[in-house]
């Protein structure tokens, strides 16, 4: 017997050679065509690119922000900056099942120095799955050119960690592409990314990238990790 996820895995296929050289609004609009309003928008609050070129396809949507419990404040006022510039979304602010305090009083301080992917698994992918379970497509900022784990990353695909379709309409995009869409448009931007701060996560494991470095060697610096979960 046919299930729904079976129908959403199908649809996922279809629509990964379909839309294969999809403009990221094109990749946009098909989602909001398909999904309606029950799909959300991952956002670190690096910046609003993905949340701008949403917008103009659909003004209402839901947002998804990881809210760690470690995140510079700079990201927490790009957050809320978002949400007044962009009135029509739906900020979720997903938290893990403890704080901060109460995680350390379980495992002990620092746990993201003695066991970082422990901690992103408790504080952003259990959130992170716990949220996309109430919706049939997540859309996410995901670019090939992030890294190499991420070199061969569709436009669209079936996620099957946790189920769902999922859109990377700016997966094609150039650093210079997505620089230029910023400066055109006059994009929100977190302050720390003029200060080097090139790939923004949870302040203890984000740090600085020296000039022409990976934009992702300040995460996690010194740790043999380049990913926190959620995409891999």
């Amino acid at each position: 017997m046919t299930t729904a996820t079976d129908e959403l895995k199908d649809l996922a296929e279809r629509a990964s050679a379909e839309l294969a050289g999809a403009s990221a609004l094109e990749a946009l609009a098909w989602t909001a065509e398909t999904f309606g309003d029950n799909w959300i928008l991952a956002s670190n609050m690096q910046d609003a690119v993905l949340i701008d070129l949403a917008a103009k396809v659909k003004p209402n949507f839901d947002v998804l922000f990881l809210q760690t419990g470690y995140h510079f404040p700079e990201t927490i006022g790009l957050r809320d900056a978002v949400a007044a510039t962009y009135s029509g979304i739906n900020i979720l602010n997903a938290a893990a099942d403890q704080s901060v305090a109460e995680q350390d009083a379980e495992y002990g301080p620092k746990l993201y120095e003695r066991a970082p992917d422990q901690c992103c698994n408790l504080r952003k992918v259990i959130p992170l799955r716990r949220t996309l379970a109430n919706y049939d497509a997540w859309v996410t900022g995901v670019r090939r050119v992030d890294a190499p784990t991420r070199a061969g990353t569709p436009i669209v695909q079936w996620d099957e960690r946790n189920n769902l379709v999922k859109i990377n309409p700016i997966a094609p995009w150039s650093d210079e592409e997505f620089r230029a869409y910023i400066d055109r448009n006059g994009i929100l931007e977190n302050l720390l990314v003029a200060e080097g701060y090139l790939s923004i996560g949870c302040a203890p494991c984000t740090a600085k990238v020296a000039p022409g470095a990976d934009p992702r060697s300040g995460r996690w610096a010194g740790q043999n990790k380049t990913e926190c979960g959620l995409h891999g």
